[in-house]
């Protein structure tokens, strides 16, 4: 659960956030600036033309009190072309935003979700998938209304408000200088409650929506796991923990929108009395006539409604780009490996593997992992990778893989630098099959043929085949065409595991990396597995992380890994022969307890 005491930034307006919105929305504003200065354009002329209106209508009421038709009727038309051209730019106005905001939507989903795509293992392992989603769509749609406040409610607002003090304070400037002041003592409190006061609040309890649908997203993602705990209590209880907070945090940040409306509303009364009063005064003076009046109610009328509305603009921009912030941030994230600006596609052909003087740690721990470990690994040798969990078995698939970048030193590939090939290329001539495989939502022929982009129905069904997974999707009612379930969860652990063999077999790469691929088969289909794989990987380098004997006895190489070092290094009956070796006692350790697993 994350802390929820909120920090200085909380407590706080940050106007370097506000920033990185509005800089953001105006770069995507610029990858279309025709129908965004359109909308602008199209959108201020409207707003200018209700500005006169007030002012015509007081010259109309005067033309009628003085008896003057011809000049109340020029006053009407007037006012009649002002309204249908008010109708027809902001038709245009709308016309312009429509397709501006779908393509602003479209562009920054597909872009965050290609940054997400292209963060490191550590970031996904860290986030919530739940909370990213939630995330990118949030922005997604508080982007829609920013759109909405800046171009179609702030800009002609402030037009209004511009327009209207000027026309006044050309008549009686004392009325301008009242409605001015009011308006800006009006504005000037709106963004002082909006930044002060409720942005502070509205963040935190969007952190609470987000922490939400990660709650949800992660025991939803897990319910086979609820199920077989029997944590479905346990689970409700702890959204009900989170939902409570959530509850709490948003009862706080609506009361405040609601008090800050109150003061507003009361401010725009004062206003209203001070500029009536003024007008009423002016008349009684003979400074102003009866249209005069008219005029300078109306126009008060005009300005109110915009007033009004600007409360909740500025309310409604301060709550986008707090729920926009995070959009941002996820694009400002920075990739976990990142291709080099002259990175170019590797080409493997032999598959073979070195390690030059590698020195590698992860993220905040304090020592390295390897320090200087060399290793070479000849084309088409098996070799495999054993020793405790931690040593660093993993993580030499994952240099290799380039999912992380070394600290010194280099991983090469057939003497290619894998830090200087693009990653795509890289890892489409690297095939690997997971212990623990994940599939997608999709039919088996889809997932199977995810390994190579355009592959036939025939290869697919002949991967399969190799695979031993054939026999079974044949026997589904929609074979090759039945969706598998949210990460597979309609089939078995067994079929899973063959379906993902089945896509490195259609790979086809000069590299295989297998994390005890047959692990989770019954000793049948392990038997053919086992034959398959032995022919699949003649004249390929595989590189197997060894759980199991039967796996790696095969093997023309052992890796025996301790704490980051390779100790020992050899064929799997040479290394028996060592008197203290660790292979050798792992191999005793697992002969004397009559269990087929290796401490990994």
């Amino acid at each position: 659960m994350i802390d929820d005491t909120p920090d200085d930034d909380d407590l706080f307006p940050r106007a370097s956030v506000l920033r990185k919105v509005l800089a953001f929305t105006l770069r995507l504003w610029g990858r279309a600036p025709w129908l965004a200065t359109a909308c602008a354009a199209a959108m201020l002329l409207a707003t200018l033309t209700e500005v006169f209106v007030p002012l015509y209508a007081g010259r109309m009421i005067d033309a009628v009190g003085g008896g003057n038709p011809a000049m109340a009727w020029r006053a009407f038309a007037a006012i009649a072309a002002l309204g249908g051209a008010m109708v027809v730019l902001r038709h245009l106005g709308w016309w312009a935003i429509t397709p501006l905001t779908l393509n602003m939507m479209r562009d920054v989903t597909q872009e965050a979700f290609a940054r997400v795509q292209r963060l490191s293992a550590d970031w996904h392992a860290n986030a919530f998938s739940g909370s990213t989603v939630r995330r990118i769509t949030r922005g997604m749609w508080a982007l829609d209304t920013l759109n909405d406040v800046l171009l179609l409610s702030l800009l002609p607002a402030l037009t209004v408000l511009v327009g209207t003090v000027v026309l006044l304070a050309l008549h009686w400037p004392l009325l301008g200088l009242v409605m001015g002041a009011g308006a800006l003592a009006y504005i000037a409190l709106t963004v002082v409650l909006a930044t002060r006061v409720l942005a502070p609040i509205a963040r935190l309890s969007n952190r609470w929506d987000t922490t939400m649908g990660g709650v949800l997203a992660d025991a939803i993602g897990t319910n086979a796991v609820v199920k077989a705990f029997g944590g479905e209590a346990r689970e409700e209880a702890l959204l009900a923990r989170v939902v409570a907070k959530w509850r709490r945090r948003t009862l706080r940040t609506w009361m405040a929108f609601t008090w800050a409306g109150s003061g507003q509303l009361a401010l725009l009364w004062l206003i209203r009395i001070v500029a009536t009063g003024g007008a009423l005064w002016l008349w009684s003076r003979g400074q102003a006539s009866a249209g005069d009046m008219a005029y300078v109610v109306t126009s008060y009328l005009v300005l109110n409604g915009y007033l009004r509305d600007i409360g909740q603009y500025v309310h409604q921009l301060q709550r986008a780009v707090n729920e926009m912030e995070e959009l941002v941030a996820l694009h400002d994230e920075p990739p976990g490996v990142a291709d080099r600006a002259d990175a170019r596609a590797i080409a493997i052909t032999a598959g073979a593997i070195r390690f030059e003087d590698v020195t590698f740690r992860y993220a905040g721990q304090d020592r390295p992992l390897y320090a200087h470990l060399s290793v070479a690994i000849p084309s088409g040798q098996r070799v495999g990778l054993v020793g405790p969990s931690g040593s660093g078995k993993t993580s030499f698939v994952k240099l290799i893989q380039r999912l992380y970048d070394v600290d010194g030193g280099r991983v090469t590939i057939d003497g290619q630098d894998v830090a200087s090939a693009t990653q795509g290329s890289l890892r489409r001539q690297v095939a690997i099959v997971p212990q623990e495989p994940v599939l997608f939502h999709r039919t088996l022929a889809e997932n199977i043929g995810y390994g190579r982009l355009g592959a036939t129905q025939e290869e697919i069904e002949q991967a399969a085949r190799l695979a031993n997974a054939h026999d079974f999707i044949a026997a589904l009612p929609k074979g090759y065409r039945t969706p598998v379930g949210e990460r597979g969860v309609k089939l078995s652990g067994g079929e899973r595991q063959r379906v993902a063999i089945a896509r490195a077999f259609l790979v086809d790469a000069p590299i295989l990396i297998l994390d005890e691929a047959t692990s989770s088969l019954d000793s049948e289909s392990e038997a053919a597995i086992q034959q398959a794989m032995e022919r699949l990987i003649v004249g390929r380098t595989a590189i197997v992380i060894a759980h199991r004997l039967s796996t790696v006895r095969a093997l023309d190489r052992i890796l025996v890994f301790a704490e980051g070092r390779i100790v020992e290094d050899g064929p799997h009956d040479a290394l028996l022969l060592a008197t203290d070796g660790h292979y050798r006692r792992l191999f005793e350790r697992q002969a004397g307890t009559g269990t087929p697993e290796i401490v990994g």
